[in-house]
């Protein structure tokens, strides 16, 4: 037996242990430093504090529906990065949007956006450290020297910057410390996973504190690309994070500047084939993480990074000003072969640069009975990206190429007060009113050979389709309101209305020659591709009722929530395959001509089954997780003008998200183990509002354990971490243009063969979540 099945045998006998010793690694509220640290946090929710109305509360203060993971608990459950979150979450999806490694598709509550083009935004927030990110390109972030992250459900236009219609998604990193420190993380496992962090930090004077961090993740493919010789989704990250911090003795001023850089030279993520190629009988392949993807041009590239700096200054005793600036930008380089076969067809080379500049003014004040902030916000960002859809035609080499700039300019200003009527009754109050201007450019044209940003010198293939600018200006007022009322310490219960709003655009990826012409006489005129092109903003008002409480002296802790949502303008954007002056291309159709009720509830609990038990600080513990959503489209004018409603559903919104822990805190040795078990379970997931027999996930349940062992008055940690035990194979995400009726079911051929809309092969490829992984942990600490 080599080394390396050695090592996977005992981790997987030592995950195994886990297994039987305890179960769900996620929960709301449960701390593991220390068995006394967690048994306190276990018994008592409320007490973690979290910043999710721009200032410090108790979780249990906060009425909205908010998930709070600490450093601790990440660390305990294994977590690498954000898309390790959607367990733990009620009613969220987090996972890499298709054929990437780092861009991000967020859900929540039914909304979100999966297409990471420019001219689409995110309906769910992404912030670090409070700097909102403008693209979900890099923005699977990799969790190291975080202090908490929080999932906020539910609009959230009254606190945050941008785009928080479904809820917001919050990094925040750790403070540096009072004196010098050096700490060293490292994870080793299946696939010969290899992580490796390093963070120190130093005073400078008594008024400076000084930190750097480095991180080198990487691990070998899942499977292999059979016709590159290349691994098929591994992972090759560089990141780093330095921060420079200041403040007065008196605590009364301080200043953050934080700058943060990740490198990822991760193979591209091809799919996995789910019928032979039609034109080259390309099989299905065995593995589901192998694939015969021929395209590796050009190689897959991301850089993401940014600088900011966050001022807090407080002027009085009851009001602290804030300005927080910054600037990111990132780009990606990546080849996607949507077919997955060695064929030159539908095979996309593509890039995305994007950049951004913010800045947000903060008020914030705090009172006896009157707290809040009110804000203004700016931001400026600019998206571009150029793609090549290389097919097999009757032209040897086309390329439908499309190009598009979008340029956004948004101010708002925004506030959220809350005043105690009594000690018991609270009401919040705030609104935002938000001015978004956009710029776009949408550049397609045909050619023969790839473009020069990809090292090309094509030939045109007649005039360009569409050479189109447009601008667009959107304004909206969105409120909320909430009234709380706490009988007593350990009890909140709270009703709310809010409302968000995402901003209209242009589809990048749409033809003008597909415009409809509305005045025969006049022919297609500008105006006929800006109404084609264009969509609107979308809004959502939503309702939402909940309970938050402990009993048993606290040992038992619940966050109830159930919440109405009336979603309107969805936006809907999509591609297919379509006929450009009589030759095959590849186009956007984007709508908004759809409304739709989302109604649900939400369940987050934790329970100390029993204390003391194997001595002083030894618990045993229950945390759960329940999302039930119930998503309907009730009206949806898809392109022929026909309400499909009927016959569409939501994407990646499973109607149940559960899951369940069981751990134990023991006391050993002069140290403390923690063994926890999660069980989680999503159910059945659909890909596109489009039903597919193809890409569909069925419901399906994943098992991991994990054990860890804290020594050295917290200074030093080695753990087991086992994912996905049962070695579940399970769809998150694909590609398909396949003939098919309006419900979503394949038109057959008289063969019984499937016929393709964009190119030749046919396409039909599937992405998938990660098999079982076994890995060891340790971290040291000075």
């Amino acid at each position: 037996m080599s080394r390396l099945n050695c090592a996977r045998s005992i981790l997987f006998a030592g995950a195994a242990l886990a297994a039987l010793t305890a179960a769900p690694a996620f929960a709301q509220d449960a701390a593991s430093a220390a068995p006394e640290a967690q048994d306190s946090a276990l018994a008592d929710s409320g007490e973690i504090v979290v910043t999710a109305r721009r200032r410090e509360e108790k979780l249990l203060d906060v009425p909205t529906a908010v998930t709070a993971l600490t450093s601790a608990q990440l660390n305990q459950a294994g977590a690498v990065d954000l898309t390790d979150l959607q367990i733990a979450s009620p009613n969220t999806t987090l996972k890499d949007a298709r054929g990437t490694n780092s861009t991000l598709a967020a859900f929540i509550r039914g909304v979100g956006q999966q297409d990471p083009v420019p001219g689409f935004e995110a309906g769910i927030g992404i912030y670090l450290d409070d700097i909102y990110l403008n693209r979900p390109q890099a923005s699977v972030l990799d969790i190291y020297d975080v202090e908490r992250i929080e999932v906020l459900r539910g609009p959230q236009g009254t606190l945050y910057g941008r785009n928080t219609i479904g809820g917001a998604v919050k990094y925040v990193t750790k403070k540096l410390e009072d004196r010098p420190t050096l700490a060293v993380r490292g994870n080793y496992g299946s696939y010969n996973q290899a992580d490796v962090i390093v963070s120190a930090s130093t005073p400078i004077g008594s008024m400076l504190k000084f930190g750097v961090s480095g991180a080198r993740l990487t691990r070998d493919g899942f499977g292999e690309n059979k016709k590159l010789g290349i691994d098929n989704y591994n992972k090759n990250v560089w990141a780093g994070r330095a921060t420079l911090e200041f403040e007065t003795p008196d605590e009364k001023m301080s200043v953050r500047i934080t700058g943060d850089y990740t490198h990822d030279k991760s193979n591209a993520r091809n799919g996995h084939r789910l019928f032979p190629g039609l034109l080259s009988g390309s099989p299905v392949l065995s593995n589901v993480f192998d694939t015969n993807a021929g395209l590796n041009s050009p190689k897959n590239n991301v850089e993401a990074g940014g600088i900011s700096m966050t001022i807090n200054a407080d002027v009085s005793e009851h009001i602290t000003l804030r300005s927080i600036s910054a600037y990111r930008e990132d780009t990606s380089y990546t080849p996607i072969d949507f077919d997955s076969t060695p064929s030159v067809d539908v095979d996309v080379p593509a890039y995305y640069k994007n950049n951004q500049t913010s800045q947000e003014f903060q008020a914030l004040v705090h009172g006896s009975k009157l707290n809040g902030i009110l804000g203004y916000y700016y931001l400026g960002a600019k998206a571009t990206t150029g793609f090549g859809v290389l097919l097999s035609t009757t032209l040897a080499g086309f390329n439908a190429y499309t190009a598009g700039d979008v340029r956004t300019e948004t101010h708002s200003i925004y506030g959220d007060f809350t005043y105690d009527i009594t000690p018991a009754l609270s009401l919040t109050l705030g609104g935002r009113y938000t001015w978004d201007q956009r710029k776009s450019y949408v550049f397609k044209a045909s050619y023969l050979g790839l473009t020069p940003d990809f090292g090309g010198t094509p030939i045109p293939v007649g005039a360009p389709s569409t050479d189109f600018r447009g601008t667009a200006n959107f304004k909206r007022f969105t409120p909320r309101a909430t009234l709380s009322f706490k009988p007593s310490e350990s009890h909140m219960v709270y009703a709310s209305y809010s409302e968000g709003f995402k901003g209209g655009g242009f589809d990048p990826r749409g033809s003008g020659t597909s415009a409809p012409i509305s005045n025969p006489a006049a022919g297609r005129t500008y105006q006929d591709i800006y109404n084609y092109l264009s969509f609107d903003p979308e809004t959502v008002k939503s309702y939402e009722i909940g309970w938050k409480g402990a009993a048993f002296d606290r040992r038992l802790n619940w966050s109830l929530a159930g919440f109405y949502s009336d979603y309107s303008n969805v936006q809907i954007p999509g591609s297919v395959g379509c006929l450009i002056n009589n030759v095959q291309s590849f186009c956007g159709i984007t709508t908004n001509a759809a409304k739709a009720d989302i109604k649900g509830i939400e369940l987050e609990t934790n329970a100390v089954l029993a204390r003391g038990f194997a001595g002083p600080g030894s618990s045993f513990f229950f945390n759960g997780a329940l999302g039930y959503i119930d998503a309907k489209y009730k009206r949806f004018i898809g392109p022929t003008g026909v309400d499909v409603s009927a016959v569409r559903v939501f994407q990646n919104t499973p109607d149940w998200t559960l899951a369940g822990t069981l751990g134990a805190a023991l006391p050993v040795a002069g140290g403390d183990l923690n063994a926890t078990t999660t069980v989680s379970y999503r159910g059945l997931t659909h890909q596109f509002e489009t039903a597919s027999p193809f890409l569909d996930q069925p419901g399906y349940t994943l098992l991991d354990a994990h054990l860890v062992y804290t020594f050295g008055d917290g200074r030093y940690s080695i753990g087991i971490h086992g994912k996905n035990l049962t070695d579940v194979r399970y769809k998150t995400a694909g590609y398909q243009y396949i003939s098919s009726r309006i419900d979503g079911t394949p038109i057959l051929t008289p063969t019984g063969g499937y016929t393709p809309t964009l190119g030749k092969e046919g396409v039909a490829t599937a992405f998938y979540g990660n098999p079982r992984q076994i890995f060891g942990s340790f971290s040291l600490k000075f």
